[in-house]
């Protein structure tokens, strides 16, 4: 028979523990890894928030302790689970395992006591003494680490691969070094360890984790602070990433009080998976400042390049279709003789004003609320990141989905004037719902045309350079 302790509130906290080949062995503090998903840690920091200096000793020479009775050389990591005494004054431990390597959330050992680990480690592999003695190692201020990885947390954390479109850091600059074996306590207030960058490719033969951000603080609610701003500040675009659950998580007020045990994420799942949105004003602001900033770059010397909808009498409209969270929304911009310009969706309509802050920044106001906003666009899909969070929404192509739906029947047709480059079935060929049938360009655009049902091509109308009529019909579809 195996009886074990039952932990009600476990509490994840490891010892940073480091042996040279001459038997010394010291610790450099410890590391709480209690917020986790999938028994995968989401968030690390030190030092253990609610630990008295008294534990934090105690837990020390237990983890040395524990190495040295094996012989251990180099660096390693001793985990314990913590519990909260009776009184909730301070943590009682229990020894879980140790790693014998330097782990992931080793950066923010290496902030809080200004110490280089793979240094020491490659000096340890050499055969020197460890560069400080027990005595000559502080812990100061407080440090967090996020792990920012593709996957979609709500979808169960389920792993996402593809390619990074945009990957955009925090402002950061490099860790410093200790100086002459001597700690330098002056740490990054933010750091990225970043496994990837923008254009490459997630895939699915390693782990989800893209990068690391780390932040120093004072305290930890400095800390906590610069997390937030940083992680608001991280914008990935290309496939599904944690980002902006770490931030909701970070924002928490569990977290925030640090109320930590493993099950936090279950604990608030409520506040955590059930975001709201970024406000609709926001997200059309944002695409429409990033389409009148695309004009604006086309604008050359020559005035009949300018694209800004002057008019010497009257107002001018320009029209955008977009989905946002699954709605369909039908915009409109107008911008008046006098240079104001309004933004109508549906039934409201907002005043309007941006200004470029720089490639992908615009501030915008829109009925009177301002925001900084990032724009990026990859394909129809535009990605509108604002201090409250993010959102995604979709540029509908009306040439590319013209003849969605059952209206259109067995009938494809081109929904203005345009040539046909190609066509990517024939004659004969069955075809299912969303599937590449034509390609058209009109406007000095090339569109591609989709079936927009299951079916059996009857016929091609029309030859590849072939002129088309608006409404003219390009193929006949019958069903299967």
């Amino acid at each position: 028979m195996l009886i074990e302790r039952y932990v009600t509130r476990p509490r994840h906290i490891e010892i940073q523990v480091f042996a040279d080949t001459q038997g010394e062995c010291v610790y450099l503090f410890e590391r709480d890894c209690s917020v986790q998903r999938r028994h995968q840690k989401v968030l690390e920091e030190a030092p253990a928030p609610g630990m008295s200096a008294e534990r934090r000793a105690e837990m020390g020479a237990a983890a040395v302790a524990a190495a040295k009775a094996v012989g251990y050389v180099g660096a390693g990591t001793v985990e314990f689970i913590a519990e909260p005494t009776p009184d909730s004054s301070d943590l009682r431990f229990y020894f879980m395992e140790m790693n014998t390597r330097l782990q992931v959330e080793h950066p923010v050992t290496e902030a809080i006591t200004g110490v280089d680990l793979v240094e020491w480690q490659l000096r340890v592999a050499a055969g020197e003494a460890l560069p400080l003695r027990q005595e000559k190692l502080r812990s100061r201020g407080h440090a967090i680490e996020a792990r920012i990885c593709a996957e979609n947390p709500d979808a169960g954390f389920m792993p996402a691969i593809g390619k990074l479109d945009v990957a955009r850091w925090p402002a950061h600059v490099a860790f410093c070094r200790n100086v002459d074996g001597e700690p330098f306590h002056d740490p990054a207030p933010v750091r990225i360890d970043a496994g990837f960058g923008e254009g490459d490719t997630i895939s699915p033969h390693y782990d989800s984790m893209i990068a690391k951000l780390i932040v120093w603080g004072s305290d930890r609610a400095q800390a906590l602070a610069l997390l937030d701003v940083a992680l608001a500040q991280t914008h990935i675009v290309g496939l599904h990433t944690n980002v902006a659950f770490l931030r909701r998580v970070a924002g928490s007020q569990a977290f925030a009080s640090a109320d930590l045990d493993t099950a936090l994420i279950e604990r608030e799942h409520a506040a955590l998976f059930e975001a709201p949105p970024l406000p609709l004003p926001c997200v059309v602001g944002g695409i429409v400042a990033h389409a009148l900033a695309l004009e604006r770059g086309r604008e050359t010397a020559d005035p009949w390049s300018r694209a800004d909808a002057w008019r010497l009498y009257g107002a001018a409209t320009r029209r955008f279709e977009i989905e946002v969270q699954g709605e369909h929304h039908r915009v409109a911009l107008e911008r008046t003789h006098g240079g104001a310009e309004w933004i109508v969706v549906g039934d409201a309509r907002w005043s309007f004003a941006c200004a470029r802050l720089d490639a992908d920044r615009h501030e915008i106001t829109v009925d009177g609320r301002r925001w900084v906003v990032a724009v990026y666009a990859s394909g129809e899909q535009v990605s509108v990141f604002a201090p409250e969070g993010s959102g995604i929404a979709h540029e509908v192509d009306l040439i590319a989905h013209a003849g969605d739906g059952a209206a259109e029947g067995g009938r494809l047709t081109a929904p203005m004037p345009g040539k046909v480059i190609a066509f990517l079935a024939k004659a004969g060929d069955a075809v299912t719902l969303g599937q590449p049938l034509a390609v058209m360009e009109a406007m000095k655009m090339e569109h591609t045309i989709s079936a927009p049902r299951d079916g059996t091509i009857e016929a091609l109308l029309y030859a590849p350079g072939d002129q088309v009529d608006e409404g003219g019909e390009l193929l006949r579809l019958a069903p299967l």
